[in-house]
This record gives structure tokens, C-alpha cells and sequence, in this order.
């Protein structure tokens, strides 16, 4: 591929729609570049006359002003170099910010299914590595080409001038000159893309020796943590060392071919009479210079082509990602606040990561206000059956209804705002207690109103305790807070946002003995004229339910009351007398059947 066809690929004309909106920034980068060239090939072309005419005819108007041409070169020379380098920056970083910020929106929006296929590492890599490689390609590599070519152009103009003889030996080495730019091309780009692959790796086990530090210091994991991380860094190391390796070669290839065509210029401006009759001192000089200079260009072009092959690896990533789907929001309805009945009409479903179903013709249905267990053993899908209400993943077959309306028919704002979440794996973002429990559309709730849900989910007392109070910033996902402390604000999160429908899976899990009273009253008062689905292991919990949904390997297998389904004696009852015979001292259900 030419230089031409990779600028206009349409990688590049997709690039160029995130530079369009500073087209004039960009075109004043360009210029500044053009001017910072063509100066630095006017000066190769001054050389002649300042031999000629200052050192050999001794001319004194010539040596008079020359200093003063020469000043005012460079000034305006600086000048456009920094103008250049400045626009072009600005576009680039710009850039760089645009395709972050579209990356992250589309994270943010991308069907469940995607973060299963995933990781956070290669997703980092991407959104830090890989697209400052895109604005590299859609800005340096531009600046640098054009650069190139104008001092090319003009270097050639200059040399043509001197003696066009001579000149002519350079444009015979342009041929083998772009076929070591082509091969280098296509190893750059394979190269390239290993080293982003590589860079994601690192990324993975990074993140998962930081989060998971307490596991690998309990288990001894050190060492095994170390290999793994230092087999990564190699395999980054060698990836990124075969990038150096052939820009290098190819680089220096180039110039060996210049450096051959400059010594042969030299022999025969020397040697062959009929070259050196028609060329004078100074000339011969420029023409030198201008043959030397040419090699920075010649070399800078194959580091274009680099620059270009990285950026087009980088962005064959970063545009799959922005061309991912987001998730399917073809609801109309909006309800302001559903009464809560819940229907599965013979849903099923499976993970695409996974060989078999996980959910099989599963149907029931629960009146309003009605408190539903799940139970099963792990595995049974009780976790992926409540994650098809809120509609993070999509049924393959079925139906799932609330208030008698096809949740697909409810935009999925409105479907979610009918639903409150707490769930064992507690999420906190790094901010304050007040802004993680008034999280995201209740931002605006009052701070009377979110000392009435911390009351209400009993988590005053250590608030109060911390130094800034509600204002307490808590740290990533809540660092600095105990498990139980970190349960209590997604409950209070749940009460603030006073929803019809509510999900708690395992909310109470990670309670100590002394919160979880209070806990378990505040639930008890929060499942109030609430529809309420509860993946629990807590025997009152099941014992004060409504009903209990039995589950195994993906089917409901027993449905009915605690009583009625202790009274047939089949699969609950053989749960119940295995793992809940402990009832009266309050012992947590085991987690065989979680």
C-alpha cells in the first residue's frame, strides 16, 4: 500500500472526521510544517552564494546583509516550527480526548454479553494505549509526511538547480528506497498489533493481583503472581524490541542506500571533468549539503510508514470497539410507576461463552408486593435468572413481563428505574458516602432525604464516626470502609431509590453478627408493598416468603411455601434438612447451596 492509499484508507477517512471539526488548527499545523521545511531547503540553497559570493569574490554588500538574512530566517523558521508543532499537538490530544470519550460512552452502553468476552486489562490498553497510536497516525505521521515531502521537493529544486546531471542519480535509488518502505510496512503492522495484545496481558494480571492482593498474600501467591508478570513484561519486551528492530533496519537501510548515491555524487563531481566544469565551489557545496540533508526526509518517511502501521493496528481495535453494538433499546413505553406482578413465560437462556443452557423453559409469576426466594445449589441459575429482569442479558426464547407489559416494550431507563439492586458483590465508586448512596439519577435527592435512608438501613452510627461524615470520600469501591459497612450504604442506595420492584442477591452476606439485626429489620421494612426476588441464605428470609422457587441445573424444580415444601419432602426438604438444620442458632445457610 502507497503512502497515498494509506492516507486515504478508510481507516484514515474515519480518522479524518474526528479531525474535520479543527480543520483549521489542522491546516495551520501543516502549514507550519511546509514553511519550517521549505525554509530549511532555502537555507541549502543560500550555501552557494555565501561560498561563492562571501568567501571567493569577497563581495561586501553580499556580506553586509547576509547576517541579517540569516537571523531573519531562523526567526520566522522558529516560528513555524512552533506553530506547527502546537496546532498539530492540539489536534492530536483532541483527538485523543474524542476517542476516549467515545470508547468510554460506548462501555458504558455495550450489551453485558461483551464484558464476559473481555477483559478490563485489554480494554484499558485500549482506551490508553492504542489510541494515542490512532492520533499518532492521524496527526504526527501527517506532520512528518509533509515535512518530508517539502523538504524533499525542495532539497531536489535546489539540487536541479546546482546540476541536474548529478541529480538524477538520486531519483534512480527512489524505486529501492520504496520497496524497503513496503516490506517494512507489513512487518510493522503484524508487529504492532503483538505488541497491543501483549500490552493487554499485562493489563489483565496486573488488575488481578491489585484486586485481588488479600487472596495472593493469604495463599502465598507471590511468586506465582512475579512469573506470570514477568513473563508478560518479557513477551511486551520482545514484541516492542522486534518494532525497534525494524524500524532500525529500515531506517538504516534507507540511508544506506543514500549514503551510497551521496558517495558516488561525490566521485564524480571530483573525478569526471565534464561534472566538475559545470559546478562551482559553492555550488558543489550546497549541492552536498542538500545531498546529506536529503537522508533525514528519506528516513523520516519510513518512520511515517512506521507511525501509520502502528496507528492502524491501533485503530483496527479501537473502531471494533466503537462499532460494537449497544444494547437493544427499542421500548416506547413509559410507565411512571409499575404495581409490580412479574411473569417468565418459558424463558430460556444461555452465556455465549457457555455449551449448554443455563436457564431452561423457566415460568412462574408473582403478584405485587410478593416476596419470592430462590433457592439452589451453585449453579443453578438463580443469579442469571435475576439478571434477565433488568434486562442485562437477553432471553433466547420467552417472555418476561411486569404489570402484564413485555419489558422489551419499556425503554430500558424506565424498565430500571422500576428496580432496585442489592447484591452481594457491592459496588462503591471513590467519592463520597452522600454522592455513592444518591448515585446517578438520584443525584438530586436531598441530604434530609439520604440521612433517611442511611437511618433506615442502620448505618448512621459509623457515618457519623467518619471524619467528614456523609462527605467522607471512601476510596475505590470503598477501601476504606468493612464489608458490612459497605453493604449497609448499597441498602441505604436501594431505600433512597424507593423502587416497586426489588432484587436482593445475597444482600445480606457480608453483614457481621451486630449489623445484621438491624439489617435484617431494615429489609424486612424495605419488602413493604414491594415486589421483592431474593437469592438468600438466610433462613428467616426464606422462611417469610411468599413463595420459594426450588432451582437445579437451570430448571425450577419445586415451587410452593417454606411449609409446603418442607411437607412434600422432596428436593427443598433434602436441602433443608442437609444444610439448615442450625436454624435455631441462626447459622448462615452453607454455601453449597448459593
Amino acid at each position: 500500500m502507497s503512502f497515498a492509499q494509506k492516507f486515504t484508507s478508510p481507516v484514515y477517512r474515519r480518522l479524518f472526521k474526528y479531525v474535520w471539526p479543527r480543520k483549521y488548527q489542522f491546516f495551520l499545523g501543516i502549514l507550519g510544517g511546509a514553511i519550517y521545511s521549505g525554509i530549511d531547503a532555502y537555507f541549502t540553497h543560500l550555501m552557494k552564494p555565501i561560498l561563492d559570493k562571501g568567501f571567493i569574490d569577497k563581495d561586501q554588500t553580499f556580506i553586509k546583509f547576509m547576517p541579517f538574512v540569516i537571523v531573519g530566517i531562523f526567526i520566522v523558521r522558529g516560528f513555524a516550527n512552533f506553530m506547527g508543532n502546537y496546532f498539530m499537538s492540539r489536534v492530536g490530544r483532541n483527538i485523543v480526548m474524542d476517542l476516549r470519550n467515545a470508547m468510554f460512552a460506548k462501555l458504558i452502553h455495550v450489551p453485558s454479553q461483551f464484558f464476559d468476552q473481555n477483559t478490563t486489562g485489554q480494554l484499558l490498553s485500549k482506551i490508553i494505549y492504542n489510541v494515542d497510536q490512532v492520533a499518532d497516525a492521524a496527526t504526527n505521521a501527517i506532520t512528518i509526511a509533509v515535512q518530508s515531502i517539502v523538504l524533499i521537493m525542495g532539497l531536489l529544486v535546489v539540487m536541479f538547480f546546482i546540476n541536474w546531471r548529478l541529480t538524477l542519480i538520486y531519483l534512480v535509488a527512489l524505486p529501492l528506497i520504496m520497496v524497503i518502505v513496503r516490506y517494512s510496512s507489513k512487518r510493522m503492522r503484524r508487529v504492532s498489533m503483538r505488541v497491543q495484545n501483549a500490552l493487554g496481558v499485562v493489563g489483565d494480571i496486573s488488575e488481578e493481583a491489585i484486586e485481588g492482593f488479600r487472596e495472593v498474600r493469604m495463599f502465598g501467591g507471590e511468586t506465582e503472581e512475579n512469573k506470570k508478570f514477568a513473563a508478560a513484561t518479557r513477551n511486551n519486551l520482545n514484541q516492542a524490541m522486534k518494532v525497534v528492530v525494524s524500524k532500525s533496519i529500515s531506517s538504516s537501510f534507507v540511508q544506506l542506500v543514500g549514503a551510497v548515491v551521496l558517495a558516488y555524487t561525490i566521485y564524480l563531481a571530483t573525478s569526471n571533468h565534464l561534472v566538475s566544469n559545470t559546478i562551482t565551489p559553492g555550488g558543489f557545496v550546497a549541492l552536498l549539503v542538500a545531498m546529506v540533508m536529503l537522508l533525514k526526509p528519506l528516513k523520516d518517511f519510513t518512520n511515517v510508514n512506521n507511525i501509520i502501521q502502528q496507528g492502524l493496528a491501533g485503530a483496527e481495535s479501537v473502531f471494533e470497539l466503537l462499532d460494537k453494538p449497544i444494547e437493544l433499546d427499542a421500548g416506547k413505553e413509559v410507565i411512571a410507576r409499575v404495581k409490580g406482578s412479574i411473569e417468565f413465560r418459558a424463558v430460556s437462556f444461555s452465556y455465549q461463552t457457555s455449551q449448554r443452557p443455563v436457564l431452561k423453559n423457566i415460568s412462574f409469576t408473582i403478584k405485587p408486593g410478593e416476596t419470592v426466594a430462590l433457592v439452589g445449589r451453585s449453579g443453578s441459575g438463580k443469579s442469571s435468572l435475576i439478571s434477565l429482569l433488568p434486562r442485562f442479558y437477553e432471553p433466547e426464547t420467552g417472555t418476561i413481563l411486569i404489570d402484564n407489559i413485555d419489558i422489551k416494550q419499556l425503554t430500558l431507563t424506565n424498565l430500571r428505574d422500576q428496580i432496585a439492586l442489592v447484591s452481594q458483590r457491592v459496588v462503591l465508586f471513590n467519592d463520597s458516602v452522600a454522592k455513592n448512596i444518591a448515585y446517578g439519577s438520584l443525584n438530586d435527592r436531598s441530604e434530609s432525604e439520604i440521612w433517611d435512608a442511611v437511618d433506615k438501613a442502620h448505618a448512621r452510627e459509623f457515618i457519623e464516626r467518619l471524619p467528614q461524615g456523609l462527605h467522607t470520600i471512601i476510596g475505590e469501591n470503598g477501601i476504606t470502609l468493612s464489608g458490612g459497612q459497605r453493604q449497609r450504604l448499597a441498602i441505604a442506595r436501594a431505600i433512597l431509590k424507593n423502587a416497586p420492584i426489588l432484587i436482593l442477591d445475597e444482600a445480606t452476606s457480608s453483614l457481621d453478627s451486630h449489623a445484621e439485626r438491624y439489617i435484617q429489620a431494615a429489609l424486612e421494612d424495605l419488602i413493604v408493598n414491594r415486589t421483592t426476588l431474593v437469592i438468600a441464605h438466610r433462613l428467616s428470609t426464606i422462611e417469610n416468603a411468599d413463595k420459594i422457587l426450588v432451582m437445579d441445573q437451570g430448571e425450577i424444580v419445586e415451587v410452593g411455601t417454606h411449609q409446603e415444601l418442607l411437607a412434600k419432602g422432596a428436593y427443598y426438604s433434602e436441602l433443608y434438612q442437609s444444610q439448615f438444620y442450625k436454624e435455631n442458632s441462626g447459622d448462615n445457610l452453607a454455601e453449597a447451596i448459593l
